[in-house]
């Protein structure tokens, strides 16, 4: 039986400033690839210069979470911005990240949407084709990661654009396959447990278990936590406990 082997990502940088939000150190020490926000929905120059510095002492993958540009809403807000205007800005984030990377001895190595946008290029082709635009102008060898079977997988592969499929531990999915909306309750899971559990499940068997009860195929090369979760950090390392005890090479996608 082949070896499964499964990347573990996180959102890290999305403090502000003074404000810090997620605990980037202690959570860079379990993951194999972080997800840092290049200051359109969160982060700042200081900010993404100090993750890319320790991710890259860990050995910890750089990729740039691109976002629309929505510090007030935390990139969670739905909204229409001109497909010129939104590949420019993601060639913009991913190429301020990419000097803070370069800085610290590595370099981005995969760029991943973050909230509304995350969600909207799950179905949206034309802010799709954007995103990809955007990625490829700054770098046509850089994979995208997103859910399976998104509109934003099928216009990277137009592009030639590298691309991984994705799932989530700590967020709860519809039948369809897709996340359910933050504003519903249960979206988001925070017993570690629970997460550890669905973890596995995801890794050995390739699904998860919906809000409503029935099991949802997923196939996935990276499982992703939400930095912002409440106990993230410890979500964290159960999950990669529960994995590695199942069997599961906890491994950066090549």
């Amino acid at each position: 039986m082949p070896e499964i082997v499964i990347d573990l990502n996180a959102d890290l940088a999305e403090g502000f400033g003074r404000w810090p939000l997620t605990d980037d150190e202690a959570v860079l020490s379990v993951v194999t690839s972080a997800n840092v926000a290049c200051g359109f929905h969160a982060g700042d120059p200081s900010t993404m210069h100090r993750v890319c510095d320790m991710a890259a002492e860990r050995g910890v993958r750089i990729g740039a979470q691109v976002s629309y540009r929505d510090l007030a809403g935390f990139g969670r807000r739905a909204m229409d911005v001109p497909a010129q205007e939104l590949a420019d800005e993601i060639t913009y984030q991913i190429g301020s990240l990419k000097v803070f990377a370069r800085a610290a001895g590595a370099d981005i190595a995969y760029v991943k949407p973050h909230g509304a946008l995350y969600n909207r290029v799950v179905f949206d082709h034309e802010q799709a084709t954007a995103v990809a635009a955007g990625v490829w102008l700054a770098d046509p060898a850089l994979p995208v990661l997103g859910l399976p079977g998104s509109a934003m997988h099928a216009e990277a592969h137009r592009f030639g654009l590298p691309t991984v499929e994705e799932a989530f531990v700590d967020r709860a999915y519809t039948a369809e396959g897709t996340l359910v909306p933050r504003a519903t309750r249960g979206a988001v899971i925070t017993s570690p447990q629970q997460v550890a559990r669905r973890a596995v499940a995801l890794a050995r068997h390739g699904h998860v278990e919906s809000l409503d009860g029935s099991t949802v195929p997923v196939r996935a090369r990276s499982l992703c936590l939400h930095g912002d979760t409440p106990g993230a950090v410890e979500l964290a390392r159960q999950v990669r406990t529960a994995l590695e005890a199942a069997g599961v090479r906890v491994e950066a996608f090549a």
